[in-house]
């Protein structure tokens, strides 16, 4: 493929980064050499327990870049990146979060910088700056919403959608804008089929001027993808599948967000379509995998714009 590593639009270069998108997410213009071996990450990310966490069996490594920014290293204290290697359990993983991440910045969700990185050869691992990060490296203030909730973390799946809510006017400083990203949000993981977007996958952070707010969007895969007909992790109204585009409307209602911000919402997803369509074909997941999302967002644009 000649697509753009970052921006999955086509490119001439041989290594697939546009300069500008290179230089976005590793401050060069010049993709820098990854210092590790694939064997020797599962290793790392064992080594990493506790500093950051590992959700199910995809492996994380947190990493750094020298200052020149020609090296991403191993770094178990304090680093900017986050570098998840391919898993034999579930087949293309990496290029699935990588073009999930895409399509939800297309939605209007707030994401970090990512891309993919090759790896022994030819392999991708799906490759993220850290929102959680300081440019000195240091710890922005960060909850998941299993710790709000005084829930562990083996109930992340114990919630809903309208205990996410509570949690939200309990906690942001602004809730009447939170709760419309966090709508936003749980409209996103139902159209793209991502069923593990879970307590721990919502946290709140405190920005630089003192403010709580939903943190970018992070862990996003199409889970369905790989695990046929996975439902919505946080239920809805009392539903985690055969959504209706009133199921949202009534969610929004709950939520204290008027019927017209809500509809622009839903409207808004519709009209994603066609680009989402032309960016899944332009991807690096496999054929099949490409016509079965583009299967899925389609049949889920469909359900928005009915009036039931």
């Amino acid at each position: 493929m000649t697509n753009c590593l970052v921006c999955l639009q086509n490119v001439t270069d041989p290594n697939a980064y546009h300069p500008k998108c290179a230089k976005a997410l590793f401050g060069s213009k010049t993709v820098p050499t990854l210092d590790i071996e694939l064997a020797k990450m599962h290793t790392a990310a064992l080594a990493m327990v506790g500093k950051i966490s590992i959700s199910g069996i995809q492996k994380k490594i947190s990493l750094n870049i020298s200052v020149d920014r020609k090296t991403l290293y191993v770094a178990a204290g304090k680093s900017h990146y986050i570098l998840k290697p391919p898993t034999e359990t579930y087949p293309s993983l990496p290029e699935n979060e990588h073009v999930t991440m895409l399509l939800a910045k297309l939605s209007g969700l707030r994401v970090e910088e990512c891309g993919l990185i090759r790896i022994d050869g030819n392999r991708l691992a799906f490759i993220t700056k850290r929102f959680d990060r300081r440019i000195d490296g240091s710890k922005v203030h960060q909850e998941d919403f299993c710790q709000l909730a005084e829930m562990s973390p083996s109930e992340k799946y114990d919630g809903s959608g309208e205990r996410c809510a509570k949690i939200i006017k309990q906690f942001a400083s602004e809730p009447g804008i939170e709760l419309l990203r966090l709508f936003e949000q749980l409209v996103f993981a139902w159209w793209i089929g991502n069923g593990d977007l879970h307590l721990k996958n919502l946290s709140v952070m405190v920005d630089l001027d003192g403010l709580v707010k939903l943190t970018p969007a992070y862990d996003l895969v199409s889970t369905v993808l790989v695990i046929p007909d996975d439902p919505l992790a946080l239920p809805i109204c009392g539903r985690d599948r055969n959504f209706q585009r009133s199921t949202w409307r009534k969610f929004a209602t709950y939520c204290g967000i008027g019927d017209k911000a809500a509809l622009r919402v839903l409207d808004r997803q519709v009209k994603c379509l066609a680009k989402a369509q032309t960016l899944i074909k332009q991807c690096y997941l496999p054929r099949d995998m490409q016509d079965h999302l583009v299967a899925i967002i389609e049949e889920r644009s469909t359900v928005l714009e009915s009036q039931v």
